[in-house]
Formats: structure tokens, sequence, C-alpha cells
């Protein structure tokens, strides 16, 4: 089990000065919404739009708020089953752990349109060009959550699997569902979207979206299958149906339906 070796020898904490801890984790969503704002400008670049360092700044900035805030009200109402009405000062507490990519999808919007609100630029053009940078950011998010030894996997023989700590379940070898995740979520869906977006004149508006959410979708609602849901949320029904599958369904149709749209508008990214 060479993967369980190597988890062995991982640290969550990347630096420790005093009482300051920077964690893998923290350095991957910053690591992630950087790695976005350089894709956006060169593709912006490929597509001659004029698109500045300036306005990808503002834009990154309000797409982390987003997803941070989003992503962690999304987990207090999807997963928090009532515990942060009884502690809510613990939705404060970020460093406890608790994030949702839903919410955080949906916070990512809200905080894009706010941030694009003072810009000269298209959102529809803006949400394609974050779209296709985002995968990176995905992958070292579920990096990081292998490294913390969170999210992990079903029991498995398979040769990679891992022996997470604290799961509760024994001395067993696990899916590293993390990097499933990585893999097909981050590194697979991100070179799709790229070499979509080398073609001139670009695809319309909305295809970037559109592909993004049902392929992100998808991947998720497979891979629950190999993952162990929320210990204090179990299965929702049937002994299988997991809130991440209830929560990705929405965003398969959603993205179906944006495909079918943006190529009947045919709208030209500008």
């Amino acid at each position: 089990m060479w993967l369980n070796e190597l988890y062995h020898t991982l640290d969550p904490i990347a630096l420790a000065v005093g009482p300051l801890t920077i964690r893998w984790y923290g350095i991957a969503y910053l690591l992630g919404f950087v790695a976005a704002g350089v894709v956006m400008h060169r593709v912006a670049r490929h597509w001659h739009i004029d698109v500045s360092v300036d306005d990808v700044f503002t834009l990154m900035t309000g797409l982390a708020c987003g997803v941070i805030v989003g992503g962690r009200l999304g987990y207090v109402l999807f997963y928090g089953k009532g515990y942060y009405l009884a502690h809510p000062l613990s939705i404060l507490m970020l460093s406890e752990g608790g994030m949702s990519f839903h919410g955080g999808l949906v916070g990512a919007v809200v905080g894009t349109y706010l941030a694009n609100r003072s810009l000269d630029l298209s959102f529809a053009t803006v949400a394609d060009l974050i779209a296709i940078g985002a995968p990176i950011g995905l992958c070292l998010g579920r990096c990081a959550n292998f490294v913390n030894g969170e999210l992990w996997g079903k029991e498995t023989t398979l040769p990679w699997g891992v022996m997470f700590d604290d799961t509760g379940g024994g001395a067993v070898y696990r899916h590293p569902s993390q990097l499933y995740e990585a893999l097909l979520e981050g590194v697979v869906l991100f070179c799709v979207q790229y070499a979509l977006s080398r073609r001139l004149p670009p695809r319309p508006q909305g295809t970037f979206v559109g592909t993004f959410l049902v392929f992100y979708g998808c991947v998720r609602f497979l891979i629950e299958f190999v993952r162990l849901p929320d210990a204090h949320m179990g299965y929702l029904a049937w002994d299988w149906l997991t809130m991440g599958q209830v929560l990705s369904l929405p965003l398969i149709v959603l993205g179906i339906a944006l495909l079918a749209f943006s190529a009947r508008r045919n709208e030209p990214q500008r």
C-alpha cells in the first residue's frame, strides 16, 4: 500500500512559528485563487478580450470572499443538522473545518457578480473564464483534504488503499476518494476546459460554465459511491443516496440546460 506510506509521512501543518500555524489547506485555497486568476488572464488574452491584471485581482477578491462565505454557510445549512442552531458561534470557527462545494459555488457566483459590477466586463464571459481555471483550485483543495485525512472513502483491497486516522472503523484500508476527485474534478476537467478554450473564435457564452456543472455534477455523483458520507449525516435513502448526490443532481440539470441555451443563443464572448 504505497499510497498509505506516503499519507503517513504528510503533515497537515505546513509551517508553525509560535502561535502562528499555516496549514496546507489554507495554502491550497490561496494557490487555487491565484492559479484561477492566471488562467483567466491568459485565456482572455487568447480570446482578445481586454481584461487587465487589476480586473482579475478585483474579480478574484470577490470570488474568494464568495467561496469562503458561501462554502461555510452551505456546510452549516446542508450538513449542520441543527448543530449550529445550538452553537451559532461555531459558524465562525473556520479552523474547525466544514466547507460545502455547492454552497461555495453559489457564493462564488454572488461574489463575482458583485465584484464585476464595478468593471466594464460581460458577466457571462467572466463566469466562463473562471470556470476554465476553477478546476485547479478543486484539485488543490482535494489534495489538501487528503493531507488532512478527511472525506475518506469506503473499504478497499486495491493496492492504493490508505489507512486513515480517526475513521472510527478500525484499521482498514480505504479508497483515497479525495485523490479520485482531485484527478477527475481537477486535472481532467481542467484539461477539457482548457482544450475547449483554445478555439478561435471562442465558443459561445455559457459553454464553459455549462460544461463545468455537468462534468463536476456527474463525477461527484459517481464518486459518492466509494466515498463515505459525513458520519453525522449518513445516507439519506436506500443505503446509498448521500447529500452530495442530492446537491449534484441540480447541477447536472442546470448545466445541460445552460449548454442547450448557449448553443441556441450563440452569444459571442466579449
